[in-house]
């Protein structure tokens, strides 16, 4: 028995050290014919397509700078923070197409396309952007209406008569 507890402990010796070996493994960036890396932000029904190349910090959104498209300075400091987190501010320029929702749920989609553009441009800024929470796509949505009822959770109003 002694043997077969040796065997699994050099066994499990072994996993050990598989897992260390796969987390080692380097990410390649995901770079296109322009030299610009691609990403799809999503928040509530907003989906943004990002792409980024580098340059002197321009950020355009579905043809229109950002100051005249996101008005509100919170939207716009949103839209920076995985470029500040990554000191990367002033170093790309940033192309977007975003519909779906409101204005805040779009910079929070072109938010999201950023820092995963940034981290298909550069896998090393990964270790930089996940602890923010910038790379998690928030699942939050608008619930839907059931039938039977006023409206997703409302019940219509009770009649005693």
């Amino acid at each position: 028995m002694s043997e077969a507890t040796t065997t699994e402990a050099t066994g499990f010796d072994a996993l050990k050290g598989l897992g260390t070996q796969e987390e080692a493994v380097v990410r390649e960036p995901k770079i296109d014919a322009q030299g610009r890396a691609y990403a799809t932000g999503k928040r509530k029904n907003a989906v943004a397509r990002v792409w980024i190349k580098p340059g002197k910090g321009k950020v355009t959104i579905n043809g229109r700078d950002q100051e005249v498209y996101f008005a509100r300075p919170v939207l716009r400091m949103m839209i920076a923070q995985p470029l500040q987190v990554a000191d990367r501010l002033g170093q790309f320029d940033v192309d977007v197409t975003v519909e779906g929702s409101g204005l805040s749920g779009q910079a929070g989609a072109v938010r999201h396309g950023i820092a995963k553009a940034l981290t298909y441009y550069e896998p090393g800024l990964r270790a930089v952007l996940k602890p923010h929470g910038f790379l998690t796509r928030d699942p939050r949505v608008v619930e839907r209406k059931k039938y039977g009822k006023a409206k997703a959770r409302r019940s219509f109003q009770f009649s005693k008569r």
